[in-house]
């Protein structure tokens, strides 16, 4: 199956089960969004799905892009972005040297500032590649982030709470800034948030983690549903 695909994922820490047994599918250019409280789990799962799961927590399942099996392969290796509430630019690096360090290590030269260039004005930020990261608003950096990302060239695109240190006059932009370009390179995205709002903006089935590991659907109304089969 195309997509980002789980199958049997369980994850634990100890004793306590925090997620699953939990299949689910993401298709290409559609947002699924999981919630649930604080320490539930949600950003345990984003962490073993991209490969950086803590040794502590236990994990079982598959994890499957585009029809390969990447439960087995580092997390570099799998081709999956992430996005975190903080954007993460490396602060001795300009923003085009933030950028240049998503690109794969197979562009190179010429087109490898052509990609910096396009990314730039894709952010309206043309003209921004020697400035220090530092003198960016908030809006600005997290666009920067996003685009660092997609440069990388990822086959699935993982949200944990992107918009959640932004002012609220910023964050619908941003959705539409980040939902819209993940559309367009028809990216399966898995987005974790607290915030109904986003998961409005975002358009696709929402997920509630419930105690015990228990994963449900939102019905339209935004009633929580039977859970899913396991």
């Amino acid at each position: 199956m195309s997509g980002l695909v789980l199958r049997a994922a369980r994850i634990a820490l100890g004793e306590r089960a925090l997620v699953g047994p939990l299949d689910l599918a993401v298709p290409h250019g559609e947002v699924v969004t999981l919630m649930g409280p604080s320490g539930s789990g949600k950003s345990s799962l984003l962490a073993w799905i991209c490969g950086t799961l803590d040794p502590a927590f236990r994990a079982e399942g598959v994890v499957a892009v585009d029809g390969e099996d990447v439960t087995a392969l580092a997390a570099h290796r799998r081709r999956i972005g992430i996005l975190f509430q903080d954007d993460l630019l490396f602060p001795h690096l300009s923003v085009g040297g933030n950028l240049a360090f998503g690109l794969p290590p197979s562009v190179r030269g010429q087109d490898r500032r052509a990609r910096i260039e396009a990314a730039l004005a894709d952010a309206e930020l043309e003209g921004f590649a020697g400035r220090d990261p530092a003198t960016l608003s908030g809006g600005q950096r997290a666009r920067i982030a996003l685009m660092r990302t997609l440069l990388a060239e990822p086959r699935a695109l993982l949200l944990d709470e992107p918009f959640g240190r932004l002012d609220v006059g910023l964050r619908e932009r941003m959705r539409r800034f980040v939902f819209d370009r993940a559309r367009r390179l028809g990216l399966p995205v898995l987005m974790v948030t607290h915030d109904p709002e986003d998961a409005a903006s975002a358009g696709g089935a929402v997920l509630h983690l419930l105690a015990g590991g228990a994963v449900r659907r939102a019905e339209p109304d935004g009633e929580v549903a039977d859970a899913l089969p396991a």
